[in-house]
């Protein structure tokens, strides 16, 4: 069986300014997300799931999912405030979504075989989905022995502003043994990597290896999900914006002995729309990889 890739696309770019997730960047008008799919299907997976919102499942089926059509397999599941399990109700002044964990929650009823997680506004390379897929396709038949692939900090900066990464706390044999969530990482005006905590600037490891939300799990991953959604909805389920995200899940079921999560390192460079002025680089970077024979000119004609 071959693995599916789940794609978080819900959420609106609000520090880009628009739904980036629509934005044509390649030289025939190509997303981001049209690069994943295209490197997911080369990697050998068979079926493409997008967890996306009601309110732009139009433009995004005629803007998105017609493209595939003749090429992969689709399906679409829908993140919404209201989708909680039995006795919860969200505060009728929340309009922030649930996070992470949550769309992922979204896949259970479409997802039936191992998955790989990725999100819709990041570039992650070919040689990351190939080690997915490969990770993914041992992983068949088996439970609680999931994987992330792993970026080296230094190809996941951004010239025009500070990132989020989980910074990823590895064994000596390669397994995940915790992420931690650092923001505003940067390079300061002496180069070095610093980040923000608790309002003071912090040394960050050079060559340390982070999150991109590059997750290979299987199907059981959703019972345990589940589980630890319910939990956080009892302790913030009255909170306006607070959020349950993938790597909570994860540092919960590898502290409780409940998974193996292998950290496969891959050596891509990552690049995306985090700003409204990351646009141009990223147009120049996939004219590059055109011009290079990586990707042809328009990918799905």
């Amino acid at each position: 069986m071959k693995p599916t890739l789940f794609i978080l696309a819900a959420g609106m770019g609000s520090r880009y300014g628009g739904l980036k997730q629509l934005d044509g960047l390649g030289p025939s008008g190509e997303t981001i997300m049209d690069y994943s799919v295209y490197d997911a299907i080369r990697a050998g997976f068979g079926k493409i799931v997008f967890v996306i919102r009601h309110d732009f499942e139009d433009e995004f089926r005629e803007k998105i999912i017609s493209k595939y059509k003749d090429h992969v397999a689709t399906d679409v599941v829908f993140q919404d405030i209201t989708a909680l399990p039995e006795g919860f109700t969200p505060d009728p002044e929340r309009s922030k979504p649930w996070g992470t964990g949550h769309a992922v929650l979204m896949g259970k009823t479409a997802i039936n075989e191992p998955f790989g997680v990725i999100n819709a506004d990041d570039y992650y390379g070919p040689e990351t989905f190939q080690i997915l897929a490969d990770s993914l396709r041992e992983a068949e038949g088996k439970k609680g022995e999931y994987c992330m692939v792993g970026f080296r900090i230094d190809n996941t900066l951004s010239e025009n502003g500070g990132v989020s990464r989980g910074f990823c706390q590895v064994s000596a044999d390669g397994f995940l043994t915790g992420v931690t969530e650092c923001h505003n990482i940067r390079r300061n005006a002496d180069g070095k990597l610093v980040y923000d905590l608790d309002g003071e600037t912090i040394p960050f490891p050079e060559g340390a290896s982070v999150s991109m939300n590059v997750w290979g799990l299987t199907p059981d991953y959703f019972d345990y999900s589940e589980r630890e959604f319910i939990k956080f909805l009892n302790a913030h389920a009255s909170e306006l914006k607070s959020e349950f995200y993938i790597p909570s899940v994860v540092n919960t079921l590898i502290q409780n002995g409940e998974c193996t999560l292998a950290v496969k390192q891959t050596p891509s460079k990552w690049f995306g729309v985090t700003y409204a002025a990351d646009r141009e680089a990223t147009v120049n970077q996939f004219r590059k990889l055109v011009d290079e024979g990586v990707y042809p000119a328009s990918l799905f004609a």
